[in-house]
C-alpha cells in the first residue's frame, strides 16, 4: 500500500514577516534615527526639569545660538558625504566678521561690505579646493593650515580691537527678538530651515547627491564612471568657504562686534553636530536629517546646561564626549551586527 505525502511548503508569511521586522528594527537602530530619539527626550527632560525651557522665547533663543553652526553645518555634511572635510570655516568666519568690522569702521556702506566678505569667503574655499583637487594634498592638512592662516589675516585686518553700532535695519534681523511672522523663528533659523530643505533634496533626490555618495564611497570608481570629482569637490570647498563667511556676517550682527576672534573654536561644535547626526567621516554614508538632528541636539543640550547654569567648561566637555561617542558607537554597532550576520551564516 502507498502512502502519499503531502511536501511540506515553508512558512512564507512567517518568515517574510520575519524579515520585515528584523528590517524595521535595523533601521530603527540607524545612528540618525538613535541620535532622533535623543533629541526628543532631551527636549522632554528639560521640559520636565527646567522652568521655561519649553517656551517658545528660550526656544527662539535656543535656535538663534546655534544659527551659524547650522548653516555652515550644511556644506559640511555635503563634503563629508563626499569624504573631505573643512576644518577653516571658523576662522573663515572670524575672517568674515574682521572684514565686516574693518570696512564699516572705514565708512563703507553695508550694502557693499556682504558681498566683498562672501567673495572673500569663495576665494578662501577656492584656495582649500585647488590645494586639494590640484595639488593633491589631503583636505586635513590643508585645512589646517588653512584655519591658522585664515585667522591670522583676520587680526591683521582689525588687529585687537572691536567694531560695533552696526546698522539696526540689519542687526534685528540676525537676532531672536525679530522673528518670521506668526512663529518663534528667528530669520537666521528659517533661513536655514530653507537652505536645509533644499540641500536635503540635492543629497538624497539628485544626481548630484549619488555623485557624493559614490565619490566618499569609492573616488577612484566615482572618477572612472564618468563622474567630474575634482571639480565637484572644488566646486564644494567654494560653497563651504562662502557660508562660513555669511555665518561670520549673521555671527557679527547678532553680537553687535566685530572681533578677529569670533567664532573661535566652533569647528569644533560644527564637526561634532555633523559626525553626531550619523555622517561618516569616512565618507559615503549618512542622511541629510540626522546632521540637522544633530545640530539641534547639541543646541538644545547646551541651552539646557545653560539655564542650569553649569560652565561654558563643562559644556565643551559635553561637546568632546559627543564627538568620541558619535564616532565610536555606529563603529561599535556595525561590529557587533556583522559578528552576528557571520554566526547567523554559519548555522
Amino acid at each position: 500500500m502507498t502512502t502519499s505525502t503531502t511536501p511540506t511548503t515553508p512558512n512564507t508569511p512567517t518568515t517574510s514577516s520575519t524579515s520585515a521586522s528584523k528590517a524595521s528594527l535595523a533601521r530603527f537602530l540607524r545612528w540618525d534615527s538613535v541620535v532622533g530619539v535623543l533629541l526628543v527626550a532631551v527636549f522632554l527632560v528639560g521640559t520636565g526639569t527646567t522652568d521655561g525651557f519649553s517656551s517658545t522665547g528660550n526656544l527662539s533663543a535656543a535656535l538663534n545660538d546655534i544659527a551659524e553652526v547650522a548653516l555652515i553645518a550644511l556644506p559640511m555634511v555635503l563634503l563629508v558625504v563626499a569624504g573631505q572635510v573643512d576644518l577653516s570655516v571658523a576662522s573663515m568666519l572670524g575672517l568674515s566678521s574682521a572684514l565686516a568690522g574693518a570696512l564699516w569702521d572705514s565708512g563703507w556702506a553695508f550694502e557693499l561690505i556682504v558681498p566683498v566678505c562672501l567673495l572673500v569667503g569663495a576665494l578662501g574655499g577656492l584656495l582649500n579646493g585647488w590645494l586639494v583637487t590640484r595639488v593633491g594634498l589631503p583636505s586635513l592638512a590643508v585645512t589646517i593650515g588653512t584655519l591658522a592662516l585664515f585667522r591670522g589675516l583676520a587680526s591683521v585686518v582689525l588687529g585687537t580691537k572691536a567694531v560695533a553700532d552696526f546698522p539696526e535695519t540689519y542687526a534685528r534681523w540676525a537676532t531672536y527678538t525679530e522673528t518670521v511672522p506668526g512663529t518663534f523663528l528667528p530669520y537666521p533659523v528659517a533661513l536655514f530651515a530653507v537652505l536645509a530643505v533644499l540641500a536635503a533634496v540635492a543629497l538624497h533626490c539628485t544626481g548630484f547627491g549619488r555623485s557624493l555618495f559614490a565619490i566618499g564611497a569609492q573616488e577612484d570608481a566615482a572618477y572612472f564612471a564618468g563622474i567630474r570629482v575634482k571639480r565637484i569637490k572644488l566646486a564644494l570647498f567654494v560653497l563651504s568657504g562662502t557660508v562660513a563667511s555669511f555665518a561670520g556676517i549673521v555671527f557679527t550682527l547678532r553680537y553687535g562686534s566685530a572681533r578677529a576672534d569670533n567664532g573661535f573654536g566652533l569647528e569644533l561644535v560644527v564637526i561634532a553636530s555633523v559626525l553626531l547626526g550619523g555622517i561618516d567621516f569616512d565618507g559615503g554614508k549618512g542622511t541629510l536629517g540626522g546632521a540637522v538632528a544633530g545640530v539641534l541636539l547639541i543646541g538644545l543640550l547646551r541651552n539646557l546646561l545653560t539655564l542650569n547654569d553649569i560652565s561654558s567648561e563643562v559644556q565643551v566637555v559635553v561637546t568632546g564626549v559627543l564627538l568620541i561617542a558619535s564616532v565610536l558607537t555606529p563603529r561599535v554597532i556595525a561590529v557587533v551586527s556583522e559578528r552576528r550576520r557571520r554566526r547567523a551564516a554559519a548555522t
